[in-house]
């Protein structure tokens, strides 16, 4: 279709009621479609769309803010980092926001800046976003003091970081996905899971280890120390180096896959075939961890149903904040089984399972 085939009045920019005329529809009618309101029709919705297409026509948002009091932007207050966890949050949030009629202002926070998230929500507030994301995985103790906001909030995946008039949290259950990722390891007959457990600074690294413990203390079963990575396959090698030295160490429920990827490489190494010696089970589910040798058994973070969950509740509170808030989705767990964990390895004279 040729845009400005249908434009009257020669250059100026078309409106909203060249679109109504040239769709025979009222200049309400095309309202309601760009605004997603309910009850118009699928072939009315289609006639507007395509005249808006045919004459060029974008909505004022500006205009549309100056009426409605709102901006149409929602803020994001994100780490600046390109670990998979925080960036492919960010990414579904993105996605999220895209065809929603709402701009994204995204501002980034440094590790170890403990005025960041102020930092970040004050430059946000000062652009009049409608509504702010906080997806800030790192505890910075004493960051926030008693302060508010005035405008509806999303945590993602960690406590809430100060008041609002609405605070909605998305991303829970961590520590129930660790949980499950545990038991399937004591399902298979080991007598205790030991953990790789990442930096304690991060909400998601002290869930991971909740939800560990739990599954032991459940089951009645012996804690062993936790070793403690910096979320690098790096120091998954590390780890696995000194746990490999143990005998009694039969499975391993690493905080994430890159650490859990160089924990098996520090295993093999060492003679400690995976999984006939070693079981291991990852975190996250990134895109190698099925290609990797043995292919790893992990937890799938639904990065994009946690953010498309949140936006949804949280447009919902921007654009009705006299009605009660949407209550969030059950967290969703997903424990991929590859071919990392078996069963623990048969010793003795009886050929019984080993102690772990």
């Amino acid at each position: 279709m040729t845009r400005g085939t249908g434009r009257r009045g020669g250059s100026a920019a078309p409106r909203s009621v060249d679109v109504a005329q040239l769709a025979e529809v009222s200049q309400k009618t095309v309202s309601r479609v760009f605004n997603d309101e309910p009850y118009v029709s699928a072939d009315v919705r289609r006639r507007v769309l395509d005249a808006a297409e045919q004459l060029g026509y974008r909505r004022n948002n500006a205009a549309r803010a100056l009426a409605s009091g709102r901006t149409r932007s929602i803020g994001v207050v994100t780490l600046g980092t390109a670990l998979y966890g925080p960036a492919s949050l960010l990414m579904g949030v993105e996605r999220a926001v895209r065809d929603t009629g709402y701009a994204l202002r995204v501002v980034n926070t440094v590790e170890g800046d403990p005025g960041g998230v102020s930092g970040a929500v004050d430059a946000l507030l000062e652009q009049g976003v409608d509504g702010i994301v906080i997806s800030e995985p790192i505890d910075e103790a004493g960051d926030q003091g008693e302060r508010s906001v005035a405008v509806p909030v999303l945590v993602l995946s960690a406590p809430p970081p100060f008041a609002a008039p609405t605070v909605l949290a998305a991303g829970g259950g961590v520590d129930l996905m660790a949980r499950a990722a545990t038991e399937h390891l004591l399902d298979l007959g080991h007598a205790t899971v030991h953990h790789l457990a990442g930096p304690q600074r991060w909400y998601a690294a002290r869930d991971r280890l909740e939800g560990w413990r739990a599954a032991l203390s459940a089951h009645g079963r012996h804690e062993p120390p936790v070793v403690e990575g910096d979320w690098s396959a790096a120091s998954g090698y590390a780890a696995g180096r000194a746990l490999a030295a143990d005998p009694g160490v039969t499975a391993v429920f690493s905080a994430n896959d890159d650490m859990a990827i160089g924990l098996m490489r520090a295993l093999t190494e060492a003679g400690r075939r995976v999984p006939q010696d070693v079981s291991v089970v990852g975190f996250d589910d990134i895109p190698v961890a099925a290609y990797v040798t043995p292919p790893l058994t992990t937890v799938r973070q639904l990065f994009d149903v946690v953010a498309r969950d949140g936006l949804r509740r949280l447009l919902h509170s921007i654009e009705n904040p006299r009605a009660d808030p949407l209550p969030p989705t059950d967290p969703t767990v997903d424990l991929v089984v590859r071919a990392s964990t078996a069963p623990p390895p048969r010793t003795g004279p009886g050929g019984g399972r080993g102690a772990g």
